[in-house]
């Protein structure tokens, strides 16, 4: 029998090996993002540097950086500008859906709409935005700019279709899936296809990159879901049970509505309609969640997102490039680094 590698080391080493394959680069968008966000006005100055220099793994920005290697991308900083923008967008919405979900830690810390208030939050946010746009225009790609563009308009939407939703346990499996893309596939399917567009590749290739970003986001986002009724503060890095005291209905509590007996339903109902949640409430939901094994049906659900998010790249060559992008599609069932 061979040597057996506990999943959490090889996806530790997958996350790593990315970092390795693009080199000095990560760092190049950190400092790129740092001077591109200078301000003459010390709150902008003081809330960014907090907010980026609070962790986070720049998944998104790697992405890019391994999408473009895999398409040939050797000259030039392109892909280090186009990567700074997606973690623009991505830290700007970040900033509003904390504002939103009333939020008091992100990645074990405070922030930042805890500690300066939700108006300099929700300006700050969109002061990333806006010099997202304009690294955008300096670009000069039409393709690219019409992309991101999109993909920001799309998660505006896909938050605004989530409350539209909000409380309502009978929601559909589809609808949860159409949130959810919206709100976070869109920016990985755009964090990958970059990699395709600036390098002149063909609609298959674009397409192919395309869709491994979108499966590989859906499986993230389902995980992510999946752990805010099963993980602990310290593991998932701010508080469980999230989504449940703001009535956000998410796939783990979708896939127990399904299983459920109609007194279990009624209850359920009950709960997710009211204004505001107990604690006590909570911990009836995880028992019930626990009794039906809604979380691992979203394991499963997350799986099999990954599996078409892999084979998206079959379209490629074999490349070290190509593996390490596939093995870091397992990176989204572990979130505790």
């Amino acid at each position: 029998m061979g040597l057996v590698i506990p999943l959490k080391k090889e996806i530790n080493n997958s996350y790593l090996k990315l970092k390795n394959l693009v080199g000095d680069k990560l760092n190049q968008v950190d400092q790129h993002i740092k001077y591109k966000l200078a301000s003459e006005i010390n709150l902008i100055q003081e809330m960014t540097k907090y907010h980026f220099e609070s962790g986070g793994k720049r998944i998104r920005a790697l992405l890019t950086l391994g999408s473009a290697k895999l398409c040939d991308y050797r000259n030039g900083n392109r892909d280090v500008n186009l990567a700074a923008c997606v973690e623009l967008i991505h830290n700007a919405t970040l900033l509003h859906d904390d504002v939103i979900d009333d939020s008091n830690l992100r990645r074990g810390i405070k922030t930042s709409n805890s500690i300066w208030g939700n108006q300099s939050s929700i300006l700050v946010g969109d002061y990333l935005l806006s010099r997202c746009f304009e690294m955008m225009v300096e670009d000069d790609d039409h393709e690219v700019l019409k992309l991101l563009s999109s993909t920001s308009s799309k998660i505006a939407q896909g938050e605004v279709l989530q409350l539209e939703y909000k409380g309502q346990i009978d929601i559909l499996e589809e609808t949860y899936l159409n949130i959810i893309n919206s709100k976070t596939a869109a920016l990985f399917a755009a964090a990958t296809r970059v990699g395709a567009c600036i390098t002149s590749k063909k609609k298959k290739e674009k397409d192919a990159l395309e869709s491994y970003g979108r499966n590989l986001g859906l499986a993230f986002q389902i995980t992510d879901d999946a752990l805010d009724y099963c993980s602990t503060k310290n593991t998932f890095g701010k508080e469980i049970g999230k989504d449940f005291f703001e009535g956000k209905v998410t796939l783990p509590a979708i896939f127990l509505f399904q299983k459920a007996n109609d007194d279990e339903k009624k209850k359920l109902d009950k709960i997710f309609s009211k204004k505001n949640r107990t604690k006590l409430e909570f911990n009836e939901v995880q028992n019930l969640i626990k009794k039906y094994n809604s979380i691992d049906d979203c394991f499963k659900r997350a799986e099999y997102f990954i599996n078409i998010s892999r084979n998206a790249l079959n379209t490629f060559n074999f490349s070290e490039e190509k593996l390490i992008l596939q093995k870091i599609t397992s990176f989204s069932l572990e979130r505790s680094f």
